[in-house]
């Protein structure tokens, strides 16, 4: 008998056993195969190619949150000392409000040089009468004149009041008051400004003399003394909050877009100004329904709708999350209102996701 190796026997059966494996996987996967008709693979395989090409978003985006029409930054209208911050942050105010006062000791003093130079100029020119058309233009400059000092007065008044609000010495009502007085002012000011135009419409009108014609040198020279101590004056643009308030007191205000006093804006609604690439801008369109989603709420969708979009493309301003931008990459700024009152915060960032949805009509 012959006796064989015991490797060889090992090797042997090895073999054999994989052999009767690959038949029968092979059977296996062949009757699978032929029990799948070809339109049901096909469709199957449909299926698995529109899940994978489609994706679950039209667009998406980096964006931050702010006031729904945008923030402002005050600057100073001229140079100069601060001398109180009359807000601070957080706080609802009117337009015209006083923010921040500049020194303007020395404008009060050429205020008052001015007026007396008017006043001289007055009484000579009234001591050359005016007949006609050029009586009834006087008297409209004179109206005119006094209606700009009328307004120049209310909106001191009411800088006086708001003070004395703050101090505690004052009341609501008295603000009211005030600031119905200084409407009443400047709707006083429009209306004779138009009745003065109607007479210098005139077509008999004669050429001012020279008593008239420093007469009206002296009130300009009064008018720019208040307007240079209007713009010591940092005043809110319209209804709003004081976002941040950057001035303090004994400091140099300057005239630069580098150095703001006050972040302004209206935070009654919120809106997301994004950055669409260019290789979406196509997928993007006004009245588009967006989800807007922040880390410091994971769990909470925030929608809204496309207002509006830039009419041409521009170098990214807004910071991307995870790998850079390349530098290379042009950006459409897309607006987007958000819904209702979100509880988001302005200047956080956040991510924009575009629906598949055609634009509203």
């Amino acid at each position: 008998m012959v006796k064989l190796d015991p490797t060889i026997q090992t090797l042997t059966f090895a073999g054999i056993i994989a052999i009767a494996i690959s038949v029968l996987v092979n059977g296996t996967l062949t009757s699978h195969g032929q029990d799948q008709t070809p339109s049901a693979a096909a469709a199957t395989d449909a299926g698995l190619a529109a899940k994978v090409i489609k994706p679950v978003w039209a667009a998406s985006a980096t964006g931050r949150v702010e006031p729904k029409e945008g923030e402002v930054r005050i600057v100073a209208q001229s140079p100069g000392r601060i001398v109180d911050v009359l807000t601070k942050a957080n706080e609802k105010v009117v337009a015209g409000d006083l923010l921040v006062r500049l020194d303007d000791e020395d404008l009060w003093a050429k205020l008052a040089a001015a007026k007396a130079e008017e006043a001289v100029r007055m009484r000579e020119r009234d001591e050359e009468p005016a007949k006609g058309s050029a009586e009834d233009r006087r008297k409209g400059e004179d109206a005119v004149a006094a209606a700009e000092r009328g307004v120049f007065t209310a909106r001191d008044a009411l800088d006086q009041v708001a003070a004395k609000v703050r101090a505690g010495s004052g009341t609501v009502e008295d603000t009211a008051a005030a600031r119905s007085k200084l409407t009443e002012a400047k709707s006083k000011l429009s209306g004779e400004r138009s009745a003065l135009e109607k007479v210098n419409t005139k077509e008999d009108m004669p050429l001012p003399t020279r008593l008239e014609s420093a007469m009206i040198i002296a009130r300009s020279d009064v008018t720019q003394v208040e307007n240079a101590i209007e713009r010591a004056r940092v005043r809110a643009p319209l209804d709003g909050t004081v976002l941040n308030v950057w001035a303090k007191t004994g400091e140099l205000a300057v005239t630069s877009p580098e150095a703001p006093l006050v972040l302004f804006g209206d935070i009654s609604g919120l809106r997301v100004r994004t950055e669409v690439e260019e290789r979406d801008v196509v997928k993007v369109r006004i009245g588009q329904k967006v989800i807007v989603r922040a880390d410091a709420f994971p769990d909470k969708d925030f929608e809204g709708v496309v207002t509006s979009l830039a009419p041409a493309l521009g170098p990214p301003r807004i910071l991307s999350r995870g790998p850079r931008r390349p530098n290379d990459v042009e950006v459409l700024e897309v607006m987007v209102g958000l819904d209702g009152q979100p509880s988001l915060l302005t200047g956080m960032r956040v991510d924009v996701f575009f629906k598949h949805e055609s634009p509203a009509t």
